[in-house]
């Protein structure tokens, strides 16, 4: 597991318009980024902490700071995901399951279902530099992330 003062693992991910991001164009002096890994779009913990992060945006614009979403899910799902629920920060897919491996965050047989491999619910803030100052990875992909600790981080 990555923990605060490693360097984040640069990744390149889909966006829901199939947009290649990295690592780097998340990155910028004076700013924090929330890394939220998440286990599937539409499931009931992961809609309740992808909304709280919606409704942190003005709290983070304040904070200079922003939000992103990772998951497996394709970036089709990921897509439905954000307009159902008005997520207007990026929805990442690692569909090629690189980034949950590079990040540590890998949950094996998730939902009971073998060899199926999901992320774990995990949350990095990453500074300008792209350090980590803020880590946390559930017990179990169901476990929510403590808001307070990661406004603390921010």
């Amino acid at each position: 597991m990555l923990k605060v003062g490693d360097k984040a693992p640069k990744f390149a991910l889909y966006d829901t318009d199939l947009k290649l991001r990295e690592l780097r164009e998340f990155l910028a002096e004076g700013h924090k980024t929330i890394f939220a890994f998440y286990p599937g779009a539409f499931t009931g913990v992961c809609t309740k902490e992808m909304c709280e992060f919606r409704d942190m945006h003005e709290e983070l614009q304040k904070l200079k700071a922003k939000s992103v979403g990772i998951s497996v899910d394709p970036p089709f799902a990921n897509k439905a995901f954000a307009e159902k629920h008005g997520l207007t920060f990026p929805l990442l897919s690692d569909f090629k399951r690189e980034a949950i491996k590079d990040y540590g965050v890998v949950w094996k047989d998730l939902g009971g279902m073998k060899g199926y491999d999901g992320a774990n619910r995990a949350v990095f803030v990453v500074d300008g530099s792209g350090k980590i100052v803020y880590s946390w990875v559930g017990e179990n992909p169901g476990k929510y992330p403590d808001f307070a600790a990661i406004r603390k981080a921010l």
